[in-house]
């Protein structure tokens, strides 16, 4: 109540939340009750207008290990608060899409009343679907559409900052990572981990077993880089600086305990920054019987990177490769609408024993209950 932060909040005059739409409704409310407090005022949110810019149709909040009603439940759209403020909470998508058809069948996808077969499969428009031929062959043909020439252009930031691979699950983003660093250009430098466990006396987990855990949140054991390569923050550095998580950066040189990198996007575009190591350790909720610490780069290639990841961003070259459907709410539409056109949005699934019919089908899974009144 007596911080600077309160102060601060008792000033403003308009308080912008982006991204609401993936927010648990829990740390919604909690600022909801905190700013009452800090206000003195019963009113939602205290009374302070607030702007929640979001988009329902894209990937809810990640609920762990959760059922869909589980998941639903999370969503600001299911709290109290959102009927109490009649709407003072806006639920907006500020994307502009050049392909005025594109967005269309975008919203379709969302809405799901895009056509379906099989209850749930759509059609991927011809134009936008790569075809399958074996899964390496294929692969190969999405890097080549969506990384064209990557030997002249390898070292170009713009270049590749502007393009990426977005796929399901995280042995599928690994999978693609691994193949683009061999065929990238430059010398290989290798960083390993030191992990450990936290009073772990009687050793009972091997470094050998430790080492081979690679959990998404966390950097591999094993992380192989090359000038000019991109990469991905996985940890809040430096927010004033632009290093956050999920900030992406190139690769421009290595030490032996610090990388040199140029961040790629935002408004620190250009800026070159030192990389430390530095512990990192799992969550809770991840329910292992120890504490991992792993001493490492907080970076993994971002080459390729999963669809949840990439949401908020905008990728002018966009390649999306499903060797099995999506599997929750909004990744499909997330997915399609990270590009900004179909002739830059090429799709690569694998073929599905129950589609029949002719053309590229694919899952899309969306919860009708988050949309009913949309």
């Amino acid at each position: 109540m007596q911080t600077g932060t309160a102060a601060l909040i008792r000033l403003a005059r308009l308080i912008i939340w982006d991204e609401a739409s993936m927010a648990n409704r829990q740390g919604i409310e909690a600022v909801h009750r905190t700013m009452q407090d800090i206000m003195g005022s019963t009113l939602p949110f205290g009374g302070k207008l607030m702007l929640m810019g979001g988009d329902f149709r894209q990937v809810l909040s990640v609920v762990k290990r959760a059922t869909r009603a589980q998941i639903v439940n999370a969503s600001f759209r299911m709290s109290p608060l959102w009927s109490s403020t009649e709407k003072l909470c806006l639920s907006i998508n500020m994307r502009a899409l050049s392909d005025q058809w594109f967005s269309e069948f975008l919203l379709r996808v969302g809405d799901r009343t895009e056509e379906t077969t099989n209850s749930n499969f759509i059609k991927i428009p011809d134009a936008m679907a790569v075809p399958f031929t074996t899964n390496d062959n294929s692969i190969r043909d999405l890097i080549n559409i969506i990384f064209p020439s990557l030997d002249s252009n390898a070292h170009s930031p713009d270049y590749i900052s502007s393009r990426a691979i977005l796929t399901t699950r995280n042995d599928s983003v690994d999978k693609v990572n691994d193949y683009m660093i061999d065929i990238f250009n430059g010398d290989e430098r290798v960083y390993y981990s030191f992990d450990e466990t936290e009073d772990d006396h009687h050793h009972l987990y091997p470094i050998e077993f430790l080492n081979s855990l690679n959990v998404g949140g966390l950097p591999p054991h094993k992380l192989c880089l090359k000038i000019g390569c991109p990469v991905i923050l996985l940890q809040n550095l430096n927010p004033f600086d632009g290093l956050c998580n999920g900030t992406r950066l190139v690769c421009k040189g290595f030490q032996p305990n610090a990388i040199d990198a140029e961040i790629a996007v935002g408004v620190h575009a250009g800026k070159r920054v030192l990389l430390p190591r530095i512990p990192l350790s799992l969550s809770e909720e991840d329910m292992f019987p120890f504490k991992l610490i792993r001493r490492q780069f907080p970076i993994r290639l971002s080459f390729s990177r999963t669809i949840n990841k990439a949401q908020g961003q905008t990728i002018p070259h966009v390649g999306i490769y499903l060797p099995e459907p999506v599997f929750c709410h909004g990744q499909l539409y997330v997915a399609l609408s990270r590009g900004t056109s179909m002739e830059n949005t090429k799709v690569l699934v694998h073929p599905s024993k129950k589609i029949t019919a002719t053309g590229v089908f694919t899952n899309n899974v969306v919860y009708r209950e988050i949309l009913l009144d949309q």
